[in-house]
């Protein structure tokens, strides 16, 4: 019993422990120097969870949207990411709303929205799988170039494909090798405030 209660204390602590304020120095320095990386970000933080039954992609007033909380959190991605010297290639989004205003606030550079990177939350099995496939050779394509593409999509999609479920606002780094994506690390989300 005193085993149980200890290995129970310490997954607890586990759940509860802070994230770290920022990502590793080694992160940084691979989005700087290496090859192939691209950032796949959850947008940043729009209350509730997934979309109302009459939801029309082609308009935002029938969507879930950032808060002004969410807003400034995407204006402190892109601030992380020019802080930290990430050569920015590439800015693709999502169509939802959320993402591509988070895209937009980050100001990295010109914002090209790809249905490949739209949610699969409530998706058929067969389009969430034509997605995922779809965004799989996306990032392949940026494989052996220099810089970094920025994603702005959604936590079902990154799940899809790394497994990892980041928090709003949060960046999953990935690399396409051989013939698998490679998450090589975690840019943690800005603080809400």
């Amino acid at each position: 019993m005193p085993r149980l209660i200890a290995l129970l204390v310490a997954v607890l602590a586990m759940c509860f422990s802070a994230a770290p304020a920022t990502a590793s120095e080694r992160v940084w320095k691979d989005l700087r120097e290496g090859r192939g990386m691209v950032i796949l970000y959850r947008h940043a933080l729009a209350p509730g969870g997934g979309d109302p039954p009459e939801f029309d992609v082609n308009d935002c007033s029938t969507q879930r949207n950032l808060s002004d909380a969410g807003r400034r959190q995407a204006r402190d991605m892109g601030a992380a990411l020019r802080q930290n010297k990430v050569d920015v290639r590439r800015v693709l989004s999502s169509p939802w709303c959320r993402s591509r205003e988070t895209a937009e606030l980050m100001k990295l550079g010109p914002v090209r929205t790809m249905m490949r990177f739209g949610s699969t939350f409530t998706a058929p099995s067969a389009v969430a799988q034509r997605r995922e496939s779809l965004a799989l050779k996306t990032i392949a394509r940026h494989s052996n170039r220099s810089g970094v593409v920025v994603v702005s999509s959604h936590q079902a999609n990154i799940v899809d494909l790394t497994g990892i479920a980041p928090t709003s606002g949060e960046g999953i780094v990935v690399r396409y090798t051989g013939s698998k994506l490679t998450v090589i690390g975690r840019v943690p989300a800005p603080a809400i405030r």
